[in-house]
């Protein structure tokens, strides 16, 4: 199926100060390069609101999944480390061996 066809519009409540940055978003060429950038797709200054609020939907969610893998390999890094150290404990020989 064609994304564009699976699209939906959705309702956004935004305050005074989100109306203030999409403006700023629109108005400022040094910003939407900045977007443009993070989302990797153009932003051109003719874009509508709803091009505006999605690429900053794309950087948002784009944000969220590098958080969740970088804490996915922090994670995976710590069971590694873990399993190691249980794995020399087992080798070592235990210090009531040599008791006689």
């Amino acid at each position: 199926m064609d994304p564009a066809e699976r699209a939906t519009r959705k309702s956004l409540p935004l305050s005074s100060s989100d109306v203030d940055h999409l403006a700023m978003l629109r108005a400022s060429a040094a910003h939407r390069e900045a977007l443009s950038d993070l989302s990797g797709s153009a932003v051109p200054e003719s874009s509508s609101e709803a091009a505006l609020l999605h690429a900053v939907w794309e950087v948002g969610m784009k944000a969220v999944q590098d958080r969740v893998e970088e804490e996915g390999y922090a994670q995976m890094a710590e069971d590694r480390d873990t399993s190691r150290r249980k794995a020399v404990a087992r080798r070592r020989r235990p210090p009531w061996a040599d008791d006689e």
